[in-house]
This record gives structure tokens, C-alpha cells and sequence, in this order.
């Protein structure tokens, strides 16, 4: 028990972290969360993937243009489709309940438009984490290696948390392949894949309440013979 009971400690309280204090996160620190991810099993050991810190002007400049293409609802071809087309009515009941419980926490009605549009728009800035990464994979990947990247992605999640940090996934990064690549002087061959904002949960924000359920065992877990 006391070997698992830590690890099972950082799994119950890993969620996704929207607020931040301005305490930055050492280089030391973040290079070895980096590094801890890359023990997540992979197929073949091919360890697909890069994890690309963004920083400084460049970083201020991707949040500009990324903010501008949003609200000048600019289209762009995404590098890989993310939901199915059309959603079954089961998974969007759980869309919607994923972000009833955010809006909730926030305060903002359903009907106020602009306040769901301003609290989107702070995916572009990395939700002003410390720390902002885009992960990128290889074009002529085949999709198993999507899923050893994401395991990466999450052995990365729970290093920060055991760490003290915490973690949100951007999957809005993904809307905006081209425009990412530019600013980060990535040619065609990487794949924009989704943001990562990393830093010390702000634990008097109101967005840190959020807190989104998990379907029932049964529903996904059966025993066979």
C-alpha cells in the first residue's frame, strides 16, 4: 500500500488548471518533468513527438496572431481530426456537461456569449501558465504513435503534479496548425498536435474549481470467460 498510495494520490488530484500564479517554474524543473515523460512505454521504443517550450517574444507574438485568427474566425486545414463528425448524442452529453461545469465555476451563464468567448480566447495565451508548450509529431507517423505521444503527454501531466505543478492540455493549438508552425520555424513535416500550459495552480481562482466527472466503471469495463 505505501508504495501505491502516492501515485494514486497524484492521479485523484491531477484536473486541469486554468489559473496561475506568476511563479515561474526553474529550467531545471521543467527539463526533468520533460524527461520523467519520456518513460511512458512506447511502441517499438520509437518515442514519437517533440514537447517545444515557447517563450519570450515569440511566445507573445504566437498569442496575438492566435487570438486574432479566433476572433477573425479564420479557417484553417487542422494536421488531424480530434472529434468524430458527427458526434453520437452520448459523447455530446458529456461535451456539454464538461463545459457546463466550467462555465459554472466561472460564473457565466449560457446565454452570455461573450464571456464563453472571453474565457475560450485564454487558450491562446496559455491561460498566462509560466510555462507553455506545443507538442508536435512527425507527418509520416502512423496514428499508434498518437497514442504513444499521448501517453508521454500524460506521464508529463502527472511529473508536474507530483512536482507541485500543475497542467491543462490545449487542444485549441490544433485549430491553428500553419500559423503555429510559422512562429516556431517548424516546416511541413510536424504535425501541430495540442498547447500544454504548466505552472502553480493560482488556488484562489475561481476557474480551479471546475471539476468534471468520470462514466461508471461498468460502462467501460467489462470481464470476459
Amino acid at each position: 500500500m505505501t508504495a501505491t498510495a502516492p501515485l494514486a494520490c497524484v492521479l485523484a488530484e491531477r484536473h486541469s488548471v486554468r489559473g496561475y500564479l506568476a511563479k515561474p517554474v526553474a529550467d531545471d524543473v521543467l527539463r526533468e518533468v520533460v524527461a520523467l515523460s519520456r518513460l511512458a512505454p512506447s511502441g517499438a521504443n520509437l518515442q514519437p513527438g517533440t514537447f517545444v517550450a515557447v517563450q519570450g517574444e515569440v511566445r507573445r507574438a504566437l498569442s496575438a496572431d492566435l487570438l486574432q485568427a479566433y476572433r477573425s474566425q479564420q479557417q484553417e486545414a487542422e494536421d488531424y481530426s480530434y472529434f468524430p463528425s458527427p458526434m453520437p448524442m452520448t459523447l455530446k452529453r458529456r461535451q456539454i456537461a464538461s463545459a457546463k461545469a466550467l462555465y459554472d465555476a466561472l460564473g457565466i451563464a449560457r446565454e452570455d456569449r461573450a464571456g464563453r468567448d472571453a474565457q475560450f480566447e485564454r487558450n491562446f495565451n496559455f491561460f498566462d501558465a509560466p510555462v507553455a508548450l506545443v507538442l508536435t509529431i512527425a507527418h509520416d507517423l502512423g496514428s499508434g504513435c498518437y497514442m504513444d505521444l499521448g501517453m508521454a503527454l500524460y506521464g508529463l501531466m502527472l511529473a508536474a503534479q507530483s512536482k507541485g505543478l500543475s497542467t491543462c492540455a490545449i487542444g485549441a493549438m490544433a485549430s491553428y496548425p500553419s500559423l503555429i508552425r510559422r512562429h516556431l520555424s517548424l516546416d511541413e513535416t510536424s504535425k501541430i498536435v495540442c498547447g500544454v500550459a504548466m505552472g502553480y495552480a493560482d488556488p484562489d481562482a475561481a476557474v480551479n474549481q471546475t471539476r468534471t466527472s468520470r462514466v461508471p466503471l461498468n460502462d467501460y469495463f467489462k470481464t470476459v470467460g
